[in-house]
């Protein structure tokens, strides 16, 4: 799962940087779980400091935070979809 083509709607494209673009990709390709469900969920938020995420997703339960000093942190939900064929990644709004 999340192995075949991945995709970027403009959402994502327009708003996330592409540093942590490449990064929630990487975390759901290499997340240590014994199975991965469809959905992720990444909660991006602000710090004094950079980006704090949260990358969870429901069956079965994972939760993962990780602190990344930076100048361009944002607030915003993501979604990472797979459905078996490709995998996209937008913002919770488009969904």
């Amino acid at each position: 799962m999340f192995d075949d083509q991945k995709f970027l709607t403009r959402g994502v494209e327009n708003e996330i940087p592409s540093w942590l673009i490449n990064l929630m990709w990487h975390i759901v390709l290499t997340m240590e779980v014994e199975g991965k469900d469809c959905l992720q969920v990444f909660t991006l938020t602000k710090t004094p400091t950079g980006q704090h995420i949260i990358h969870e997703q429901e069956q079965p339960p994972y939760r993962y935070e990780l602190d990344v000093p930076c100048d361009d942190a944002i607030d915003a939900k993501v979604f990472v979809i797979d459905d078996l064929t490709h995998s996209t990644m937008l913002l919770a709004e488009e969904y």
